[in-house]
């Protein structure tokens, strides 16, 4: 809902800018004329192309921003994964708004070909410096716009591509975007230019191009990485590639640390590049090394190709990049409702987290915290390698946490209705696969009063 509302409001924005600076009535006519001519049909595809396309280069400029990773957008979108969420429905949508832009701009053949060309208006004035480049601009937008719209595809067909190639093929899109802007300032009518769409697209592009610059440089995250060692590794269970490993990170002094339920971005080979891994310990529950370094936990599951084979890759004392923390997954809510969390799978690295930080001797203001229902599903509890540790932490936690276990081996599958009969209003704290998150989603828009906190870590 966050992230409609910020488009809507976006693109509303965008729209009155240019009605401030279109005429009154827009200019338009009868559609088609009683001499014949489609005076109108022109009036109408000129309004489509020109805001279509404020739109899309509007929105491309947002996710340029979008992509930094800036601890105020972390704060007012609730997590930096809610900010990638964003900044993909953005991406989206600026491929949607061109595809229109693209479409306003080819329907001249079709009106040619039906009423003629008699009524279509003439170039408007654009940047008087720039008129000589009108037909270099226009070829530029339209291979930018094709290969925007490969890019896109292919992030929306993520299976295509493993991570590492996508991850290349994406650092493209800042070059895509400044070609764009080139498009964008060279045709932009010089009656756009006023007050206040001008000063809003000037200020927009300009932030959108020192984005776009800022990250083919290499810089976003710059101030948050860290150089790190890996302290231990460790192969959790005997489920072979499937089982999930836990590696034990050392932290450099300029590390600040972290809250529990937040992640971080952790590269272990510059190929490959960054993963976002939830840090499953809390802070300083795992104390410090020999070395006096702070020490922290990260739980990683198997799920990719490239992961399947960190067990072999990792070794104690390899340097490894720790970019963050960020997130706000923190289990806290309201105190007059009743927390309830679920995790799935590796999801519930996070838990871990936050039942260490209620810890006899670790936890701080237990009075702030409420009583918790957990709810885990795991593919077959006789086999976790995670669940004794859990079962551990959530008996001895302060204030205290009931765990539930739903075995899928043992056919105890948890779904949304299994929440309904707990007491007053709720507050979920949920990690895990796409399929569960959905339905609990769906079922909190209902009557029921819940609200929902989603760990996504969809990055792409």
């Amino acid at each position: 809902m966050r992230i409609k509302a910020v488009l809507g409001v976006w693109l509303s924005g965008i729209t009155l800018a240019w009605m401030a600076v279109a005429p009154p009535d827009l200019g338009l006519s009868a559609l088609v004329d009683a001499q014949g001519a489609a005076v109108g049909w022109w009036q109408l595809r000129q309004h489509a192309m020109y805001l279509s396309g404020l739109w899309s280069i509007s929105l491309m400029a947002l996710a340029m921003v979008l992509a930094l990773r800036l601890a105020l957008l972390d704060r007012m979108m609730g997590g930096m994964d809610q900010v990638y969420r964003l900044h993909k429905w953005t991406g989206i949508a600026a491929a949607l708004t061109a595809i229109i832009h693209w479409g306003a701009r080819e329907s001249s053949g079709w009106i040619k070909e039906i009423w003629g060309r008699v009524g279509k208006p003439a170039h408007e004035a654009v940047l008087p410096w720039l008129t000589d480049g009108r037909g270099f601009a226009k070829d530029l937008g339209e291979w930018a716009f094709y290969l925007l719209l490969a890019m896109v595809a292919l992030t929306l067909l993520s299976r295509l591509l493993p991570y590492k190639h996508w991850r290349l093929l994406h650092r493209a899109m800042p070059l895509l975007f400044l070609a764009l802007v080139i498009h964008a300032v060279a045709l932009m009518p010089l009656s756009f230019w006023a007050l206040p769409l001008g000063l809003l697209m000037g200020t927009l592009l300009a932030l959108g191009s020192l984005a776009a610059l800022w990250s083919l440089a290499g810089w976003i995250g710059r101030s948050r990485n860290h150089a790190a060692r890996i302290h231990s590794v460790q192969v959790l269970g005997d489920a072979g590639t499937d089982a999930p490993i836990e590696v034990i990170c050392a932290m450099p002094p300029s590390w600040r640390g972290h809250r529990a339920g937040q992640f971080a971005f952790v590269r272990f080979d510059a190929a490959e590049g960054a993963h976002p891994f939830t840090i499953a310990s809390a802070p300083h529950a795992l104390g410090n090394s020999p070395q006096g370094e702070p020490l922290l936990r990260l739980v990683i599951k198997p799920l990719g190709d490239y992961t399947r084979t960190l067990h072999r890759r990792l070794r104690a004392g390899q340097r490894v990049d720790i970019e963050g923390p960020y997130g706000r997954f923190n289990g806290k809510g309201a105190r007059r409702r009743q927390q309830v969390w679920v995790a799935a799978g590796v999801g519930v690295a996070p838990f871990l987290a936050l039942l260490e930080a209620r810890q006899p001797g670790v936890a701080a203001k237990v009075s702030a915290l409420a009583a918790v229902q957990m709810h885990y599903c795991t593919r077959d509890a006789r086999h976790d390698p995670l669940l004794a540790r859990l079962r551990t932490l959530c008996a001895q936690a302060l204030p205290s946490v009931r765990l539930t276990v739903h075995s899928d081996a043992q056919g105890q599958r948890l779904t949304p209705q299994d929440l309904q009969g707990l007491p007053g209003p709720l507050d979920i704290w949920y990690c895990g696969p796409q399929g569960l998150g959905d339905a609990l989603h769906e079922h909190a828009r209902g009557p029921s009063p819940w609200r929902l906190h989603r760990e996504s870590f969809v990055m792409r």
